[in-house]
């Protein structure tokens, strides 16, 4: 959302192009016409989904998904090569050209920018929401608190857990919860913590709250300052990769020593489990 706001905000939208009906669900039919002459003012986030706000009309409602990505270009930048996270090959502008059999949605600015939505697995989503009811939105209507805002406290959390049966894991993915929070950043957390992923939600409230809180706004802050994670599609604004993934202190390190006792008596290492269908990476020894 930064990246965009860097390049779209308070520009005039000269064309739009839509290419094809749908992603995740149908688009608007009428969504490259709205965008068409119409100024950016301004952009705002709540949990994993962009709000793009057109001025004195309606908000473009962003959601990339697993894969999706938006990428901008100037017309005027100079060559710089540059490689994606897989070695997607740079264009003459220097800057990462998705394919155009996966970008999806191209929009061109009057200032000279040009920014594409690619989405190869097509799990994210576009909509035009009206601004007063942004959030009753049914993606949005359901959202617990910003884990980075004020309502987001040490009791708010031990409140949204208590009485809860279903391991942390579980519950720190719903967005009921907490806001946000993807499977990379709840077991990085979760380490940081030393709580184990399989820990009935319940059993948190109290000291082990207090510690996942801290644990879950130190990991946030230090991705979003590292640029995000950058494992197979996800690049920034400007075609850059993420940084983050080279602090992963647990998450795709399966078999690896861990790094608060490597080498330690009954330590396995990193070790890999499924819940809920996604792939959950802990230290048995250190997370309890």
């Amino acid at each position: 959302m930064r990246g965009l706001a860097a390049v779209l905000e308070g520009q005039v939208i000269r064309m739009a192009e839509l290419r094809r009906p749908d992603l995740r669900w149908p688009l608007p039919a009428h969504l490259a016409a709205t965008l068409a002459g119409a100024r950016v003012e301004g952009f705002r986030r709540r949990g994993k989904y962009m709000l793009m706000r057109l001025e004195g009309r309606e908000s473009v409602l962003i959601h990339l998904g697993m894969s999706g990505r938006m990428v901008a270009r100037h017309r005027d930048a100079p060559f710089v090569p540059r490689t994606g996270p897989q070695g997607a090959a740079s264009d003459a502008r220097g800057h990462n050209a998705p394919p155009e059999a996966h970008e999806h949605l191209v929009m061109e600015t009057e200032g000279g920018w040009r920014v594409g939505f690619v989405d190869p697995r097509r799990f994210g989503s576009l909509d035009l929401v009206p601004r007063e009811t942004e959030d009753s939105h049914k993606l949005l209507a359901g959202l617990g608190p910003e884990p980075l805002e004020e309502g987001f406290t040490v009791a708010a959390l031990e409140k949204a857990l208590e009485g809860r049966f279903t391991p942390i894991k579980a519950a720190l993915l719903d967005q009921k919860t907490v806001a946000g929070l993807g499977n990379i950043y709840v077991c990085e957390a979760l380490f940081r913590a030393g709580i184990s992923p399989r820990r009935l939600s319940a059993t948190i409230p109290g000291a082990r709250a207090a510690r996942l809180h801290g644990a879950i706004q130190a990991v946030l802050r230090e991705a979003i300052a590292a640029g995000g994670s950058s494992l197979r599609d996800y690049v920034r604004a400007d075609g850059e990769v993420g940084r983050f993934q080279d602090r992963f202190d647990v998450y795709d390190r399966e078999g690896q020593p861990c790094r608060d006792c490597p080498g330690a008596p009954r330590c396995p290492g990193i070790t890999r489990l499924v819940q809920s269908g996604r792939s959950t990476f802990y230290c048995p020894k250190h997370q309890r």
